[in-house]
């Protein structure tokens, strides 16, 4: 809603005059450079290859500029009206710096040829129309050099970023997920799914109440949901051990926490007591082995072994709960 509001203050680009859309194209080959620079400064300790891309991408972008500004001075002088991408009505949004600085590498190489092909449509939109013929081919040849070969940023990575530079970017970029959502999340989904079996079971049989259990459970997997999100975000800012973000961790632990207790809680809203209590079992049987399967998947531990650790931990745990709620 409010952004049909703020929109009803920015001008058609049909209002523009061929003025405003130099000035227009001026402000956006600025901008764009700007980005690919901040792309550059975020990829270059991991990814130094995209990096150098992206600084050739905004050399080319600093190219573009120059030569509309000298265009501009030629028709109608050396100052440039004020008119940028958000003063007109349905032109793409950039994202701002603090998004880009934790973009993952291929979101960064996705979102550089979406601004080509963006930048690629306006300056067709644009060259349409305009009647000075030297503005007409300006614009008309940087559309065709936005769309190059696909798109510039294709271009520049086949040629820095080879086949096994870019398998080696993409294996730095899958291990920082793991370090940063994996096993974060991997320890919080084990921590739900186990400690809270105890706790859930022996209300269970102790007061034979599906409401009173359920209220256990859910009690029992938010507070170790927030325990174990603020737990592993205050353990390190990650810039030393290279794990990321500590928010982004302990967002990760803290669902994956709350989500593991909450699978055999659930069950509890069912009022009648050995249906909730088999269907409360049956989930905790399919929790334990889908953690087998991404201790497997994505920390290469052997399927058997972590079945193995984990099925006899929370078979360990959950008989600690029956035996203390039957007391």
């Amino acid at each position: 809603m409010f952004s049909r509001l703020f929109a009803r203050s920015k001008r058609p680009f049909l209002s523009l005059n061929e003025q405003e859309i130099l000035a227009l194209a001026i402000s956006c080959e600025e901008d764009d450079g700007r980005i690919y620079l901040a792309y550059a400064d975020a990829l270059r300790d991991k990814y130094p290859h995209s990096a150098k891309v992206f600084e050739e991408m905004a050399e080319e972008e600093s190219h573009h500029r120059q030569a509309l500004i000298d265009l501009h001075v030629a028709r109608y002088g050396s100052r440039i009206p004020l008119i940028r991408r958000e003063h007109v009505r349905d032109f793409p949004e950039r994202k701002p710096d603090w998004l880009i600085a934790e973009m993952p590498i291929e979101t960064a190489r996705a979102e550089a040829e979406a601004m080509e092909a963006a930048a690629h449509r306006f300056y067709l939109e644009a060259a349409a129309r305009t009647r000075d013929a030297a503005t007409r081919k300006l614009l008309g040849d940087l559309a065709i050099a936005e769309k190059t070969h696909e798109s510039l940023a294709r271009r520049l990575g086949e040629r820095l970023t080879p086949a096994d530079v870019r398998a080696e970017e993409d294996e730095t970029s899958h291990r920082q997920f793991i370090l940063t959502y994996v096993q974060p999340g991997l320890a919080g989904l084990m921590d739900g799914s186990v400690s809270t079996l105890a706790p859930i079971f022996a209300a269970a049989f102790a007061t034979q109440d599906t409401w009173q259990t359920f209220l256990v459970g859910l009690s029992a997997s938010v507070g170790a949901g927030i325990s174990m999100g603020f737990t592993e975000a205050a353990h390190d800012d990650g810039k030393l051990s290279g794990r990321g973000s500590p928010v982004k961790r302990g967002l990760a632990s803290g669902i994956m926490t709350a989500l593991g207790g909450l699978g055999h809680a659930l069950p509890y809203l069912i009022p009648h007591f050995w249906t909730a209590t088999v269907t409360a079992a049956a989930i905790v049987f399919f929790e334990l082995w889908a953690i087998a399967f991404i201790q497997n998947r994505f920390m290469e531990t052997p399927f058997l072994r972590a079945a193995f650790q984990v099925v006899l931990g929370g078979g360990l745990v959950l008989a600690a709960g029956i035996v203390i709620g039957n007391a």
